[in-house]
């Protein structure tokens, strides 16, 4: 496959890096887990494969061999050679032809998957894009030429597609289970985390999810923490006293106290979803 497009931002991305923190690295990997899965079983690839992963505006492939290739994700138009094609349902491209992902309808990521998964050589056993410790592939650029590997069995019916929750569109709901630091933080400002609502900010990226707009926590003790372990879904509380919540390329050590973890799951595919200015809610897990 030859990127003819690369867009704003377009990674590749499999399940990250898990069980290397005490290397000082971090997960990473896809962030809407459940599109990435839903991609590579629509065109037959086992659960680890890897794939693309876009931001907000698209790519454009340009096939060099006969390729099956599945969109998912951020809802976007699909085309191939100009002509309108499936979005979350397997589409065969002859060599030459190019597939031309649009900007996201709604939501931010789409992802982007082809039989065989992405190959090239892997990192620790990954072949994902790490924006924080810099491993992985490069950040994809107009020109790049991506392997395919192997194709698997025959890819499946696009009902699957109706499986998978879209982006969030009015309002991000987070579950929060408090700890371990809640205790820095007032009874009363905690309160207002779980009643008040926060707007997400254009600062955020893969790293975290930054909010804006809503009540800063207060603190109930002064000073500063020891570098302590750090966990997708962690939910930092910087001086600001605006919440953080941690993504797949977070760090694996921070000194700003946790208020509370967003459990991995269906909350944070959303968040991985959420675009700059949407309304957000924290409640109790």
């Amino acid at each position: 496959m030859l990127v003819v497009r690369a867009g704003a931002l377009t990674t590749v991305q499999d399940l990250g890096r898990p069980g290397y923190a005490h290397l000082g690295v971090p997960r990473s990997g896809a962030l809407d887990t459940g599109a990435y899965a839903l991609a590579n079983r629509l065109v037959g690839n086992p659960a680890g494969a890897a794939t693309l992963e876009t931001t907000l505006d698209g790519v454009r492939l340009r096939a060099l061999a006969p390729v099956t290739v599945a969109v998912t994700g951020a809802p976007c138009a699909v085309r191939v050679c100009g002509r309108p094609a499936a979005w979350g349902a397997p589409v065969w491209l002859r060599a030459g032809a190019e597939l031309d992902v649009g900007p996201a309808s709604a939501g931010l990521r789409s992802y982007v998957a082809v039989r065989g998964g992405v190959a090239g050589p892997a990192v620790l056993g990954s072949r994902s894009t790490d924006l924080l410790a810099g491993l992985g592939p490069a950040v994809l650029s107009d020109g790049t030429v991506l392997e395919v590997g192997a194709a698997g069995p025959a890819p499946v019916s696009g009902a699957d597609a109706l499986r998978v929750p879209g982006p969030p569109v009015a309002e991000l709901v987070l579950p929060l289970r408090l700890g371990p630091r809640a205790d820095w933080f007032t009874g009363a400002s905690v309160a207002r985390l779980l009643s008040s609502p926060y707007r997400v900010s254009a600062a955020s990226n893969r790293i975290g999810l930054r909010t804006e707009a809503g009540p800063p926590l207060e603190r109930a003790r002064s000073g500063e923490l020891p570098s302590e372990g750090m966990v997708l879904g962690a939910v930092q509380v910087p001086p600001d006293g605006l919440p953080v919540v941690f993504l797949a390329d977070h760090p694996v050590t921070g000194g700003y106290p946790v208020v509370g973890v967003v459990p991995p799951g269906p909350a944070l595919d959303a968040a991985a979803q959420a675009r700059p200015g949407l309304a957000l809610r924290f409640v109790p897990a």
